[in-house]
């Protein structure tokens, strides 16, 4: 099989704790095999300490800061504010957990997903040193939750999980053919049509594309997870993702669960990682078998 090898990083808030322990898992053997990495949301936030070569950078964001009243606030919200304040999670992460740039930039490139807010469909962009506040702080611009719509480059953008939970397809897209997702739900998970989807014109009035893409994000959910179970031909997937009891949700806060969240990624990534070690072990000793039986032949 030819074509590159991805690593795509599902956001979900904060279920996003089981991720950052994969990666963790990850970094303790420094596995970085990958050509490029996809995230959304917080699957971005996530790869950040990833791809610098930070551990525990990410588990300090989430259960240190986005736990915090001034990221998270619903009597702010009731007050008219942001139920979530991205912009100052940003800020906050770069002053108590600085991130090593350098070594970022150095490691594998980083495609971010946002949603348009013109058309309601994902756009790309490949995270540099000048858009990187730019392309988290949008990645992450939950709809209605966070109230500011973050304009760079041209465009005005919310959330990228809202036209693209799960980059698999574009990370297949651009060109990869052994892909690795880490995604926020078990596997059995699909996701449910919206039960209000009416209720959406109301709130996304400024914005009619984006609730017309909130209405379709079961579909395009759920046809990422077909794709996932049912790749190409020349293609081939690994999923890792939480076990059935992972019952973090969207805004958990309790530091016990997500403590428990961040542990079952860090015991899927090592698993993972000895399911790809012995693969490649067994890949080898049939290499040097047929070489020996070779030679015995030529003999």
């Amino acid at each position: 099989m030819t074509g590159k090898r991805a690593l795509v990083v599902e956001g979900g808030a904060m279920r996003g704790i089981f991720a950052s322990g994969v990666l963790d898992a990850f970094l303790e053997v420094d596995y970085k095999p990958f050509d490029f990495a996809v995230g959304v949301s917080a699957g971005a936030s996530n790869l950040l300490g990833y791809l610098a070569g930070q551990p525990k950078r990410s588990y300090q964001v989430i259960t240190e800061l986005a736990t915090h009243s001034d990221f998270f606030n619903p009597a702010r919200f009731v007050r008219g504010g942001n139920l979530i304040d991205v912009q100052w999670l940003f800020d906050e992460s770069l002053r108590r957990f600085p991130l090593d740039t350098d070594a970022m930039f150095r490691s594998i490139p980083l495609l971010a997903a946002v949603t348009n807010v013109d058309s309601g469909n994902a756009d790309y962009y490949w995270v540099n040193e000048n858009n990187l506040p730019h392309v988290i702080e949008a990645t992450a611009a939950l709809p209605i939750a966070y109230r500011p719509t973050p304009c760079f480059s041209g465009g005005c953008y919310t959330d990228g999980g809202v036209a693209d939970s799960i980059p698999v397809i574009e990370a297949y897209r651009r060109g990869a053919r052994d892909i690795t997702v880490i995604l926020s739900h078990p596997e059995s998970y699909e996701m449910s049509p919206m039960k209000l989807p009416g209720l959406m014109d109301h709130l996304l009035k400024k914005h009619p594309t984006v609730a017309e893409a909130m209405r379709e994000r079961a579909d395009r959910y759920n046809r990422s997870l077909d794709f996932i179970k049912n790749p190409p031909a020349d293609c081939t997937i690994n999923v890792i993702a939480p076990p059935e009891q992972f019952d973090i949700g969207r805004f958990t806060m309790k530091k016990v669960k997500l403590d428990e969240g961040y542990k079952m990624g860090v015991e899927a990534g090592r698993s993972h990682l000895f399911s790809q070690f012995r693969d490649t072990l067994k890949a080898r000793v049939s290499e040097l078998q047929a070489s020996q039986l070779q030679k015995v032949a030529n003999a």
